[in-house]
């Protein structure tokens, strides 16, 4: 197993555009389960839309019902238990497509397949697994995962919620009061965390919504968006829960809570991804309709500026996700290999890449964001009403940003589990970090270098980007040390430089893979989006790195260390941009939609 990628190895380890995968290498299988989630998408949800906007709860279960139906609800749960057991790789494909039309239907899924459903496929016993999973995955249930309270937010761990054993011991008493619990309007299970006596950690339980054993909902939220995802609060009231219904141990739950975390953080990556993609095509398709000035606006530089940062945000985000998804999926394979049971093997698999189901959360939900914003200027007018999906899908982009762990929460633990791994010695990140200091006291090369191979200087400068990194994160872990973790606004910034070389170099890698099967003359828009993303990535790197540095250095010190940092982002030849959003956006408007 020791040939197999560890999480956070990235940074350290030079990755061969042949051992990631893309979205280039689904299979056919894969491209058949992707097409019929489209149709499923473009029968019952995207026709609907006003019905979600006017929330319409009701019908938001019924789709749900008929994603159970189709068997969609089932893709990620083990076939001894009535699900798919299909792979990694696939139920991220499931989860992105599915989540393009609407987020009020994409966070009843995630709320259901991930959260709902995970905990007890993940941790509970054999008896848990048989009576709750198959109801679960078919549809006939829906699950639900209560663990934020009024005051319980990002401090998940902080829950007043009690469960009381009973003198005969046979069963918890729960009381307390959950807050924002998607799906809580018709789900049949909830996931509760709450607090044995004075534990320093809570609880996980399983909890049946039946009659008459004090649970109440609140009302509906008023929500920005996600209009018909049923949200309310939940309150328990001496709720009597069998023994055999605690999940995992005793003050296990704050573990079963973070690791459910982890896969509902690369599944929201993945459902921001289709998203893009119609909120891209339709605004390529309205530019392409608009006539002012008597020409379509899609020929002016602006918009089509536009189009070709929305394209390659995208493509980029595509193929961070999926080439973790992979990595992911590998390490779950070589555990089963070595004997380990499916849930011990995925629970260590997602949690080995934890680093990068961070990074992909916090890039791919602010993408998202982007993309719907600059989607509404493209429509103009038209995209501040309601008569057009872009302030939909632009009011439904905004709550990526804060559930499963705010980005602000993400940013932080990106960095702060780097360097656990390291201290760990998981992942070496000393000695790369010792290199780059002495490599600051040395004099620079000022040979010319051959790039005349695709990519040469690109991968050159991403090689750059991570000593950048290793400086400006060694220096502070030098500095710091165990309390590095006070110090948010330099962790922020550490984590806006990881994030970067990751997305930036998975974009890279994609497209030297598909040069090398299809040729490079064949896919120069790839290559374009690619380069336009490292323009970018080198300058948040430079920025980022700049605040860093000034934040705990001085002297001759920091001088050491800016010059250093204008060394590890310095382009020999700087890219056109211009030219490579023509390139993007020409290919775009000609197809008429986002075609990668």
């Amino acid at each position: 197993m020791e040939n197999i990628t560890r999480g956070g190895q990235f940074l350290v380890k030079e990755t061969k555009c042949e051992d990631i995968f893309t979205p280039e290498d689904f299979s056919e299988e894969q491209l058949m389960m992707r097409d019929s989630v489209k149709e499923f998408v473009d029968k019952e949800l995207w026709p609907n839309k006003d019905r979600f906007e006017k929330k319409d709860y009701a019908f938001t279960e019924e789709c749900m019902r008929k994603a159970g139906e189709l068997g969609l609800l089932g893709v990620a749960v083990p076939e001894a238990y009535g699900g798919l057991e299909m792979g990694f790789v696939s139920t991220m494909l499931v989860c992105d497509y599915i989540s393009g039309a609407t987020g009020s239907f994409s966070t009843a899924f995630g709320a259901h397949t991930g959260i709902g459903t995970m905990p007890i496929t993940l941790y509970g016993t054999e008896e848990q697994k048989k009576k709750y999973v198959p109801k679960l995955a078919s549809g006939e249930w829906f699950g639900a995962y209560c663990l934020t309270e009024p005051g319980a937010g990002s401090d998940a761990n902080s829950g007043k919620t009690k469960a009381v054993l009973s003198e005969d011991g046979k069963s918890y008493k729960i009381t307390g009061q959950k807050m924002w619990i998607s799906n809580a309007g018709f789900c049949s299970v909830f996931i509760v965390f709450a607090r044995i006596e004075d534990d320093k950690n809570i609880t996980g339980f399983i909890v049946e919504n039946v009659p008459n054993n004090g649970i109440t909902l609140g009302e509906e939220e008023h929500k920005l968006g996600i209009r018909s995802s049923s949200t309310r609060q939940v309150f328990f009231n001496d709720t009597v829960v069998p023994v055999e219904n605690m999940l995992a141990g005793r003050g296990e739950g704050f573990k079963i809570a973070m690791n459910a975390l982890n896969v509902g953080r690369i599944k929201l990556a993945a459902a921001c991804l289709d998203a893009q993609r119609r909120t891209i095509s339709g605004a390529v398709k309205y530019a392409n309709e608009r006539i002012q000035f008597n020409t379509p606006i899609a020929n002016f530089g602006a918009i089509r500026s536009k189009i070709a940062e929305m394209a390659a945000s995208c493509y980029a985000g595509e193929s961070a996700s999926y080439r973790a998804a992979k990595s992911i999926e590998d390490r779950i394979n070589a555990r089963i290999a070595d004997g380990v049971s499916h849930q011990e093997a995925e629970l260590k698999g997602v949690e080995e890449f934890a680093i990068e189901c961070s990074i992909l959360k916090v890039a791919v939900s602010e993408d998202m964001q982007n993309c719907s914003d600059e989607g509404i200027q493209i429509f103009g007018g038209m995209g501040f009403s309601e008569d057009t999906p872009m302030e939909s899908a632009w009011r439904d982009a905004r709550i990526a940003r804060i559930y499963e762990g705010t980005n602000e929460i993400n940013r932080m633990l990106s960095v702060g589990m780097l360097i656990k791994k390291a201290m760990k010695g998981h992942v070496d990140l000393l000695g790369p970090a010792m290199k780059v200091a002495e490599e600051l006291m040395g004099i620079p090369s000022f040979d010319t270098p051959d790039y005349s191979e695709l990519f040469a200087e690109e991968k050159e400068l991403i090689g750059k980007l991570k000593k950048a990194f290793l400086m400006v994160a060694g220096s502070a872990v030098q500095k710091y040390g165990p309390d590095l973790d006070k110090h948010q606004q330099l962790l922020m910034a550490a984590a806006d430089m990881l994030i970067e070389i990751y997305v930036a170099e998975s974009a890279i890698l994609r497209t030297e893979k598909t040069a090398k099967a299809n040729g490079a003359e064949n896919v120069k828009e790839q290559i374009a989006m690619a380069q336009l993303y490292l323009y970018h990535a080198v300058d948040i790197v430079t920025l980022k790195g700049k605040e860093g540095i000034a934040s705990f250095a001085e002297g001759d010190e920091q001088r050491m260390m800016l010059m250093g940092l204008r060394r590890f982002t310095k382009y020999t030849n700087v890219p056109n941009v211009v030219a490579l959003r023509e390139i993007i956006a020409d290919k775009l408007i000609k197809e008429n939609h986002y075609c990668y």
